[in-house]
């Protein structure tokens, strides 16, 4: 067998519920004899891609531009030339999807190998564990989702402002 009939019959046993050791099994019942390691190796490049595919970001679906008005209705148009409050929802990195203010904490204990650290809730409502280390690198832990673009840049000004009292 091929490197490519290996993989997609590794591929169809993952699909069935196998386990790669009866895979294995069957590989060598048809007289390919592949390690367990190989055959690990293997679906994990499978996996791999699959992820790959799942995680690949769809093009937006832009909504289609309506043709402009006839010149006789410029009145009634009037109502229509504000920005529609949908498309300002769907983009999550809006200002108008922020739910509150980004609120920084500082904790009065310090963990090890940290400078400073403590917790923040992000105006769009995830909250995590923040840490500054000895070598002045910032980051975020225990996220319960992901901040927008604009959580961060908030965070950040709150951080510089309880840093600068």
């Amino acid at each position: 067998m091929t490197q490519e009939e290996i993989k997609s019959f590794i591929a169809e046993g993952i699909a069935q519920g196998l386990s790669l050791s009866k895979i294995q099994d069957a590989l060598a019942e048809k007289g390919t004899h592949v390690t367990y390691m190989e055959i690990r190796l293997l679906a994990s490049e499978i996996e791999t891609a699959q992820l790959e595919k799942l995680n690949k970001p769809k093009p937006k679906q832009e909504k289609p531009v309506p043709p402009p008005a006839p010149q006789g209705l410029e009145e009634e148009d009037d109502e229509d030339l504000s920005a529609p409050e949908d498309d300002l929802a769907e983009d999550p990195a809006s200002p108008a999807r922020q739910t509150g203010k980004t609120t920084v904490e500082l904790s009065p204990i310090a963990k090890p190998g940290t400078v400073a650290n403590g917790s923040v809730k992000f105006g769009s409502g995830v909250t995590a564990d923040w840490y500054l280390d000895q070598t002045g690198r910032l980051g975020l832990s225990n996220s319960t989702g992901k901040p927008t673009e604009t959580d961060i840049m908030e965070f950040q000004d709150e951080l510089q402002k309880l840093f600068s009292r």
